[in-house]
């Protein structure tokens, strides 16, 4: 069966659908994944810049490769985006869950985004907790300022910090309500978001999910954990999923 056809009908049919979302999505709007061969965390250690307590230590230092990582996620959405956005209208995805910080599903039009990671593109004053966007900092002096005294820190997280306890709460529940999950862009490999997941797929306390993966390979999960993978583009897959439950539906 062609699996864009079996996706549009599986969606269709779902009672409540969630998407969980990580850089593969992003990276064809031109933001890198930092993870990869050439990416951020390949110039600079992800010990000494990627940690919370280095930016406690030098927040000048880290707000420089944080310069370079914020320039780097100028960025627009691409037609995956649009399309959960879409879907969302629809009424077939009830929410995205993203390990992105790059508000990329937000400026697409998405209402209901859980922040996994939190936001870059805002910044969270240390010290009176007022937030801001991004655009509204000075980058040429570092670190940046609040008008308060306090230091500027992206409202997003550094290793070492904990999950926003309401989105991971929320997260959590939506994983265990939900009965389909789209797995995009992600190898759902990281801790705590791989969990996810598994809670979509059931146990025996809960009727079992169905997982769905579009990735441009197969992961850690494919044939475990979800019952069929699109390999290939997000912005490529999303756009025929949409237009297919569309024929279907009509």
């Amino acid at each position: 069966m062609n699996l864009i056809k079996k996706a549009a009908e599986d969606i269709s049919k779902a009672k409540m659908g969630i998407a969980l979302t990580g850089a593969g999505i992003s990276t064809e709007s031109g933001i890198p994944d930092f993870r990869s061969k050439d990416g951020l965390w390949s110039r600079y250690d992800i010990n000494e810049y990627g940690h919370i307590d280095s930016f406690k230590k030098n927040p000048a230092k880290v707000w420089m490769m944080l310069r370079e990582m914020i320039s780097l996620m100028n960025a627009e959405p691409n037609p995956a985006h649009y399309a959960l956005a879409e879907l969302e209208k629809m009424g077939y995805i009830n929410a995205v869950i993203t390990q992105n910080v790059d508000n990329l599903h937000q400026e697409a039009g998405s209402k209901n985004v859980i922040e996994f990671h939190g936001n870059f593109k805002r910044v969270v004053c240390t010290r009176c907790g007022k937030k801001k966007g991004v655009d509204k900092i000075d980058m040429e002096n570092l670190p940046p300022m609040c008008e308060c005294g306090g230091i500027l820190k992206p409202d997003g997280i550094f290793f070492g910090e904990a999950i926003p306890r309401n989105a991971y709460l929320k997260s959590v529940a939506l994983a265990t309500k939900c009965d389909l999950m789209l797995v995009i862009g992600t190898s759902a490999s990281v801790y705590p978001a791989s969990q996810l997941p598994y809670l979509a797929k059931g146990s025996l306390t809960k009727p079992k999910g169905i997982v769905i993966e579009i990735n441009k390979e197969t992961t850690d999960i494919t044939g475990i954990v979800s019952d069929y993978i699109i390999e290939g583009k997000a912005g490529e897959i999303l756009p025929k999923i949409v237009e297919e439950i569309k024929s279907i539906t009509s």
